[in-house]
């Protein structure tokens, strides 16, 4: 096997995943890629770099490469560029918007991601929309009327798990010419393809399953056009603002994504036993779950994800605020923490996370499943919820 695999491989996804994106370390022959740990480059007699595209590690630095081009094949896309953060990729793309310009996001969507366009929107001018993404008509005669620069949505949503249509809101975008990008966090590349859907950006939180392992904060953006007038400014957010990903986080990041595709079989199998146990449960008022026939948006789910509905699903409890706070107390193997898509199962109560005004309701427990054995995280439910 050559040192790179190219984008056009021909290889099936999970193949491209084992090998880290492709081959060998071309100086060593290491199996694993090294960490580089330069931060600059030096240049000949007539300042030409010694190694053309190495100039400063800020944009220059091959980790980066390596594992975004195998992100950007995940995609279906043309690139990607790694982020800081989630929240850093998410703050990328908004500054699109420009002042006195139109931000169009999904309501009901991870609060974070809300109160940081609420903020930044109200400190430059832009006028900030938030509209219920699943009343399709209403959305799209909004993108039509206020015709934004950005649309933002969240596919499946967090916590709600609502999913919107993407190739719909989409055509409409392009109508209109506006920007959509789809945060695809909670299904990854694996389950959910919005550039393939008519996305004009995906982005994601490499903090999550991408990594699978709760050990870095990371974040990514990829685009189906890399000519386009959006992606040139994102790129130069990210090489000019400085938001990049340290390179022992890439490098986490990228042996995170070797176990990609087993780590979402084994969750996608966990999630949906566990939400079926759920719905069957007396003290179950409702699960959140896209995998689910009760789900308002089940059909629409089936017809944008494959191989599953991902790993992350909110459940309300029967008896409120406090039946909640109990049965999330009485888990022992579920880990009460705030993140998702790690190995580990998490449960969070999301109303004291976000606090009043969110909406978030109070009897609200949000799961994260990980690669547990399902009979085990099944019994912990079990026994939590038969003590309330």
């Amino acid at each position: 096997m050559s040192s790179e695999l190219p984008k056009a491989s021909g290889l099936h996804p999970d193949s491209l995943l084992a090998h880290g994106g492709g081959g060998h370390d071309a100086a060593t022959g290491a199996v694993v890629p090294p960490i580089p740990t330069a931060t600059t480059f030096v240049r000949d007699e007539d300042y030409e770099p010694v190694s053309p595209g190495h100039i400063y590690s800020r944009d220059d630095n091959a980790l980066y490469k390596k594992t975004e081009n195998l992100i950007a094949c995940l995609e279906g896309g043309e690139d990607s560029r790694l982020f800081a953060s989630g929240m850093a990729a998410v703050a990328a793309v908004a500054r699109l918007v420009r002042p006195g310009g139109t931000l169009l996001v999904q309501s009901g969507i991870y609060w974070g991601t809300t109160l940081f366009l609420r903020k930044l929107c109200a400190r430059n001018n832009v006028a900030l929309i938030e509209a219920d993404a699943t009343d399709l008509q209403a959305f799209l005669d909004e993108i039509s009327v206020t015709k934004p620069a950005l649309v933002w949505l969240e596919v499946p949503s967090n916590p709600f798990l609502q999913v919107a249509d993407i190739q719909k809101i989409s055509a409409r975008c392009k109508q209109t010419g506006a920007v959509l990008c789809v945060d695809a966090t909670a299904a990854t590349p694996l389950i959910i393809k919005p550039l393939a859907l008519g996305a004009d950006l995906v982005m994601h939180s490499a903090t999550k399953t991408l990594n699978g392992h709760s050990d870095l904060l990371g974040g990514v953006v990829s685009t189906g056009d890399a000519a386009s007038e959006a992606w040139q400014a994102i790129s130069e957010e990210r090489k000019l603002a400085g938001a990049v990903l340290g390179s022992f986080e890439t490098w986490l990041l990228l042996r995170g994504l070797r176990t990609l595709a087993l780590r979402v079989e084994r969750m996608n199998a966990n999630a949906q036993a566990i939400a079926n146990f759920l719905e069957a449960h007396p003290k179950v008022e409702a699960v959140l779950y896209p995998g689910v026939s009760s789900h308002p948006q089940h059909a629409l789910a089936r017809s944008q994800m494959q191989g599953g509905f991902g790993s992350l699903m909110s459940v309300q409890i029967k008896g409120g605020r406090d039946a909640a706070l109990k049965a999330a107390g009485a888990l022992d193997l579920f880990q009460r923490a705030t993140s998702l898509g790690g190995t580990e199962s998490l449960v969070e109560h999301r109303y004291t996370i976000e606090g009043e005004g969110s909406g978030i309701p109070e009897n609200l427990l949000r799961l994260s499943i990980g690669i547990e054995h399902s009979a085990d995280l099944i019994g912990d439910l079990d026994q939590a919820l038969a003590g309330i």
